[in-house]
């Protein structure tokens, strides 16, 4: 079952840029820093949980058609990619927790 960017709000994570964006579906979570990974693992529709920061990550969610980005640990996002994210209405959300709890809290909202 799939959820919306914006129920993530109401569980611990922060927007922090894309809020044009936030209606958008998630169907699954992929944990990866490797980008290029990425580029050829995640599904379209994956939240993608990320240390990475920079404007290549909102090129790679653009590519492959993420839902959203989740920096966890309270990262904080470039303002390149903040700017780059707004235009083109790509989710940054931050989370104070680490991947693994993260990855939790989206298993237990999408049964």
């Amino acid at each position: 079952m799939g959820i919306k960017v914006e129920n993530l709000l109401k569980k611990g994570f922060s927007l922090v840029a894309g809020e044009k964006g936030i209606d958008r579906e998630i169907e699954g979570v992929y944990i990866c820093d490797l980008l290029s990974w990425v580029m050829s693992h995640a599904k379209a529709k994956d939240a993608w949980i990320t240390i990475q920061s920079h404007i290549n990550v909102i090129a790679v969610a653009l590519l492959s058609e993420i839902s959203c980005v989740i920096l966890p640990e309270n990262v904080k996002l470039d303002e390149d990619a903040k700017v780059k994210a707004e235009e083109e209405g790509i989710p940054v959300l931050s989370f104070s927790g680490t991947s693994y709890e993260a990855v939790i809290i989206l298993h237990e909202m999408m049964k």
